[in-house]
């Protein structure tokens, strides 16, 4: 039994269609992008669960200072969830932040509060 393959006018036209969707969520460009992009940077931050203790482990590649806090969502209803204090990650540096639970992690995850650009005028 041969089977065919028809191409109908909205099977080619999906392709195109989709990047020209595509197009429109894509970052501007020019100066306004460079800045935006820039207002976006932070440290990069990867955590680490053993057992019912969590370790965040932060890198900010970027110029500008990023304050970064370690939250930990315990999986028992009785148990305290965690906040670390917020840290202050400048330029280049590497900062680890530790949390646990009394039992085990339901979850995980970092938040950033980047700080203002020397010389602007706040946020």
């Amino acid at each position: 039994m041969a089977i065919r393959h028809h191409r109908t006018a909205a099977s080619t036209a999906a392709p195109a269609l989709a990047a020209v969707l595509l197009a429109g969520l894509a970052a501007p460009a020019g100066p306004a992008a460079a800045d935006d992009r820039r207002e976006r940077a932070g440290a990069s931050c990867r955590t680490e669960v053993d057992g019912s203790h969590v370790t965040a482990y932060c890198h900010n590649p970027y110029p500008r200072t990023d304050r970064v806090r370690l939250h930990v969502e315990c999986a028992r209803w009785w148990d305290v969830d965690a906040d670390s204090a917020p840290v202050e990650v400048p330029a280049t540096a590497h900062v680890e932040l530790a949390e646990r639970c009394w039992k085990e992690v339901r979850a995980a995850w970092i938040s950033h509060d980047p700080l203002p650009a020397p010389g602007s005028r706040g946020r």
